[in-house]
Protein backbone atom coordinates (compact mmCIF):
# COMPACT_ATOMS: atom_id res chain seq x y z
CA UNK A 1 0.00 0.00 0.00
CA UNK A 2 1.40 3.36 -0.94
CA UNK A 3 2.27 6.37 2.19
CA UNK A 4 0.96 9.72 1.83
CA UNK A 5 3.15 12.64 1.80
CA UNK A 6 1.99 14.41 4.77
CA UNK A 7 1.29 18.18 4.14
CA UNK A 8 2.88 20.18 6.49
CA UNK A 9 2.14 23.98 6.98
CA UNK A 10 4.66 26.29 7.03
CA UNK A 11 5.95 27.63 10.35
CA UNK A 12 4.74 31.44 11.41
CA UNK A 13 7.64 34.15 12.41
CA UNK A 14 6.79 36.46 14.61
CA UNK A 15 9.09 38.49 12.19
CA UNK A 16 6.74 38.25 8.95
CA UNK A 17 4.96 41.59 8.11
CA UNK A 18 2.12 42.79 8.86
CA UNK A 19 -0.08 44.31 6.18
CA UNK A 20 -1.16 47.86 6.71
CA UNK A 21 -4.22 47.16 7.44
CA UNK A 22 -3.74 45.16 9.87
CA UNK A 23 -1.62 47.19 12.05
CA UNK A 24 -2.99 49.19 14.70
CA UNK A 25 -3.57 52.99 15.11
CA UNK A 26 -1.45 55.18 15.81
CA UNK A 27 -1.29 56.81 19.17
CA UNK A 28 -2.78 60.33 18.16
CA UNK A 29 -5.53 58.66 16.11
CA UNK A 30 -8.58 58.52 18.75
CA UNK A 31 -7.52 61.48 20.55
CA UNK A 32 -8.00 63.18 17.03
CA UNK A 33 -11.13 61.58 16.10
CA UNK A 34 -12.88 62.68 19.52
CA UNK A 35 -11.90 65.84 19.22
CA UNK A 36 -13.00 66.78 16.08
CA UNK A 37 -16.58 65.01 16.97
CA UNK A 38 -16.06 67.24 19.72
CA UNK A 39 -14.93 70.48 18.88
CA UNK A 40 -17.94 70.11 15.95
CA UNK A 41 -20.71 69.64 18.09
CA UNK A 42 -19.17 72.62 20.37
CA UNK A 43 -18.91 74.92 17.22
CA UNK A 44 -22.69 74.16 17.00
CA UNK A 45 -23.48 74.72 20.81
CA UNK A 46 -21.92 78.50 20.95
CA UNK A 47 -23.29 79.10 17.11
CA UNK A 48 -27.37 78.62 19.28
CA UNK A 49 -26.18 79.98 22.74
CA UNK A 50 -24.45 82.45 21.11
CA UNK A 51 -27.85 83.97 19.25
CA UNK A 52 -25.85 83.04 15.87
CA UNK A 53 -23.46 86.14 16.70
CA UNK A 54 -20.05 83.66 17.52
CA UNK A 55 -18.52 81.62 15.96
CA UNK A 56 -18.11 83.56 12.62
CA UNK A 57 -20.74 86.18 12.18
CA UNK A 58 -20.23 86.71 8.59
CA UNK A 59 -21.09 83.14 8.20
CA UNK A 60 -24.47 83.89 9.58
CA UNK A 61 -26.19 79.84 9.25
CA UNK A 62 -24.01 78.46 7.82
CA UNK A 63 -22.12 77.53 10.78
CA UNK A 64 -24.19 75.30 11.22
CA UNK A 65 -22.85 73.39 8.02
CA UNK A 66 -19.37 73.70 9.50
CA UNK A 67 -20.04 72.39 12.87
CA UNK A 68 -21.92 69.38 11.20
CA UNK A 69 -18.40 69.07 8.41
CA UNK A 70 -15.97 69.30 11.69
CA UNK A 71 -18.07 66.39 13.28
CA UNK A 72 -18.48 64.59 10.24
CA UNK A 73 -14.62 64.06 9.82
CA UNK A 74 -14.37 62.48 12.87
CA UNK A 75 -17.42 59.91 12.12
CA UNK A 76 -15.53 59.84 9.26
CA UNK A 77 -12.38 58.72 10.82
CA UNK A 78 -14.18 56.18 13.17
CA UNK A 79 -14.48 54.02 10.01
CA UNK A 80 -10.45 53.42 10.11
CA UNK A 81 -10.22 52.92 13.75
CA UNK A 82 -8.89 49.39 14.87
Amino acid sequence: MARTKTRTKPERTETEQRSREDMPNPVWFKPVMFGFMLLGLAWIIVFYVSGSLYPIPALTNWNILVGFGIAFIGFLMTTRWR
